[in-house]
């Protein structure tokens, strides 16, 4: 496990944002695993203005790691719309290769099971881009679930609906399950970068990094993976 600790939030975007240009560049044609969230708006701002100088995106597919149970794809609290705000719209990625989970199909298991041979046959992911929840999710694979699970249902913690609750005018608007791929799902990933900034990460970065390996920390999974990055900020990286 390679971890690069930066001064700030700004250098924390600056070092992922280099890592995803390299790997476009190396091989136009990647497949990216994407997150959402508040850690990754820099970097999808900086990839938009590496497009202006020249970064090509158009060969790219794209998965992201979870969607909102019950959000329509244009409701604007759904990762699909923040993926087409932040990102898609400032690039030139083809939107047919853009995957996100649908969180109002009518049968989720199925949407689950679709979305995971997506994946393989897309040949699997490049590089799978990670935050972190202060419990040390991944994706939406809260503390307890299993290691070998694949995408699936999930319902969200408490924790991580109170941390999600900023993003929605009431505490009573935020959804309680999510489609995520699971943990399995994640680990098949060739390369994997994890962010994190702020020192409300520090108890979950330093479990996930010093930790033993267990189901309660399930970013502690990563240490058996065998290319995996973490940038992390100072803060996130105090109790290290």
């Amino acid at each position: 496990m390679n971890v690069v600790v930066v001064n700030n939030f700004d250098r924390m975007s600056e070092e992922v944002a280099k890592i995803m240009q390299t790997q476009i560049s190396r091989k136009p044609e990647s497949v990216l695993g994407l997150a959402t969230g508040s850690s990754p708006l820099c970097v999808y701002r900086l990839l938009g203005e590496y497009h202006e100088r020249g970064l090509d995106f158009s060969q790219l597919t794209t998965f992201n790691l979870d969607e909102y149970v019950g959000l329509a794809p244009d409701h604007p609290q759904s990762y699909r719309y923040y993926m087409e705000e932040n990102l898609f719209s400032k690039v030139n990625v083809n939107k047919a290769k853009t995957f996100v989970p649908n969180g109002v199909a009518e049968d989720l298991e199925e949407e689950c099971r679709r979305y995971e041979d997506l994946i393989k046959q897309a040949g699997g992911i490049d590089l799978q881009i990670l935050g972190i929840g202060t419990n040390a999710h991944i994706g939406f694979n809260e503390p307890g679930t299993e290691f070998g699970t694949i995408t699936q249902v999930v319902d969200l913690a408490p924790s991580t609906i109170a941390d999600n609750s900023r993003f929605f005018d009431s505490p009573e608007e935020v959804p309680t399950q999510a489609i995520s791929m699971g943990i399995k799902s994640i680990m098949k990933a060739k390369n994997i970068v994890l962010m994190a900034n702020g020192g409300s990460k520090a108890d979950a970065i330093a479990a996930a990094v010093k930790g033993p390996v267990t189901t309660k920390v399930p970013a502690s999974v990563l240490q058996l993976h065998p290319s995996v990055t973490f940038v992390v900020d100072q803060a996130a990286a105090s109790k290290l």
